[in-house]
C-alpha cells in the first residue's frame, strides 16, 4: 500500500536514503536448502537488496518464512524496511536497492519526468481495496463534501493520497478547499489522538487504530477503483538487476507466488507471518487480507495485468499526477508499457 511523502527535487532522489531499519539475513543459515518449497539454487551468490513495507501481503510472508534465504542458500538477502513507497523510490534513485515495494502512484513517478528512473514493475503484490480508506472523526460526516474546510492527513505521493485527490475531483470539489496535511503513517495516529486532524486516508495498521479510536470509514480505494482509478502495491526492480540476474528474479517471483497461494489457501499460516512482520494479531491480519486482492503468477503474466492493462493504468495515473504537479511531464504511453516486465511472473507461473 505500497505510499509516502514525495520530494520531487532530483538532488534529493540521488541523495543517500537511510531506511527505518535494515537487516542482512543471508549470513544466518538457520534456514537450509531443505526448507525451500522447491529445489534450492546454490549457484547464486552475492547480495540481493530488497526494500519492503509493513503491508499485509505476500512480501512479508516471504520475509518472515525466510523463503529466499532457503531457496538461495549461498546468497545474502538484505531486507530494508521503509515507511512508504516514496522512500523506496528515493532508494532506487540512490542505487541502494535491487527490488522494492512501492504503490502505483510513486511507481508512476519513478517512470516519469523528472526522475525517469531505470526501474520496471515486475510484480503486483496486491490490488488495493478497502485496505486503504478515508476515516473521519465526526460520524455525522458521510461523504467527502462534508470535509470541506476540514483537516485531512495522508502521506503525500502515496496511493492513498492519489485516491483522496481522485475522490475530491470526482465529487466536483477543489483540493484547495480542504486542509490537506502531509503525514507519515506513524504520525497520523498521534495526531488523531490529539484532535489535530479531522480525517485521514490511510492503510493498516494505522487505519484499524483510527477505527478503534472512534473513526468511521466513508470511502475506500475500492470505491475509487470502481470509478476507474485503481491503485496497486507493486514490486519494482532495477533494469540492471533484471538483465543481470534473471535466475534470482525467477526465484523471487516464485517465492512471492508461493506466499500468495498461502494467503489464498492457508490464511491462518500466512496471518501468523503477517502478524509478526506488521505488528498486528493473526485475526487482524486475516481481516486485513479482505481489503486487498491477490493475484497468482499465472494470472499476473497475462496482458490484463502485467501487460497492457497495468501500462494503461500507470499512464492514466501520470496524467492525473501532472494536474496535481506531482510530475513534470507525462511520458508517451509506450514508456509506461515498457516499464512493466512480466518475465519473472511468467517464469514463476510455468
Amino acid at each position: 500500500m505500497n505510499r509516502t511523502r514525495w520530494t520531487a527535487a532530483a538532488g534529493l532522489v540521488a541523495a543517500l536514503v537511510l531506511p527505518l531499519s535494515a537487516c542482512s539475513l543471508g549470513e544466518d543459515k538457520e534456514a537450509s536448502a531443505s526448507d525451500c518449497p522447491w529445489k534450492a539454487d546454490s549457484s547464486v551468490t552475492g547480495k540481493v537488496r530488497i526494500g519492503y513495507q509493513k503491508i499485509p501481503n505476500g512480501d512479508v510472508v516471504v520475509k518472515d518464512q525466510r523463503i529466499l534465504e532457503s531457496c538461495l542458500p549461498e546468497a545474502t538477502i538484505e531486507w530494508s524496511n521503509f515507511a512508504s513507497g516514496g522512500d523506496v523510490i528515493q532508494a532506487f534513485g540512490g542505487g541502494s536497492l535491487d527490488l522494492g515495494l512501492a504503490g502505483s502512484s510513486p511507481s508512476t513517478k519513478a517512470l516519469s519526468a523528472p526522475l525517469n528512473l531505470p526501474v520496471k514493475v515486475v510484480w503486483i503484490h496486491d490490488v488495493i481495496g478497502e485496505a486503504e480508506s478515508l476515516v473521519v472523526r465526526d460520524p455525522k460526516i458521510t461523504d467527502i463534501k462534508g470535509l470541506v474546510g476540514k483537516t485531512i492527513a495522508t502521506p503525500y505521493g502515496s496511493t492513498a493520497h492519489y485516491s483522496l485527490l481522485q475522490a475530491i475531483a470526482d465529487a466536483g470539489e477543489d483540493p484547495s478547499d480542504y486542509k490537506l496535511v502531509n503525514s507519515e503513517p506513524e504520525q497520523i495516529a498521534p495526531a488523531w489522538a490529539k484532535g489535530d486532524i479531522d480525517a485521514a486516508w490511510i492503510w493498516d495498521p494505522t487505519l484499524s487504530q483510527l477505527k478503534k479510536d472512534g473513526g468511521t470509514v466513508i470511502l475506500s480505494s475500492a470505491d475509487t477503483a470502481a470509478a476507474g482509478k485503481p491503485t496497486y502495491d507493486l514490486g519494482l526492480a532495477s533494469t540492471s538487476f533484471i538483465e543481470e540476474n534473471p535466475k534470482v528474479l525467477e526465484v523471487w517471483a516464485k517465492a512471492q507466488d508461493y506466499a500468495i497461494e498461502q494467503i489464498l489457501t492457508d490464511p491462518d499460516k500466512a496471518a501468523e507471518s503477517v502478524a509478526v512482520e506488521v505488528g498486528v494479531t493473526p485475526d487482524e491480519a486475516k481481516a486485513q487480507f479482505a481489503g486487498l486482492t491477490y493475484l497468482r503468477a499465472v494470472d499476473q503474466a497475462k496482458a490484463e495485468w502485467l501487460g497492457e492493462k497495468l501500462g494503461q493504468d500507470l499512464h492514466a495515473t501520470a496524467q492525473f499526477l501532472l494536474t496535481q504537479d506531482g510530475i513534470d511531464a507525462v511520458a508517451a504511453p509506450d514508456v509506461y508499457a515498457a516499464g512493466v516486465d512480466p518475465s519473472g511472473a511468467a517464469a514463476a507461473g510455468r
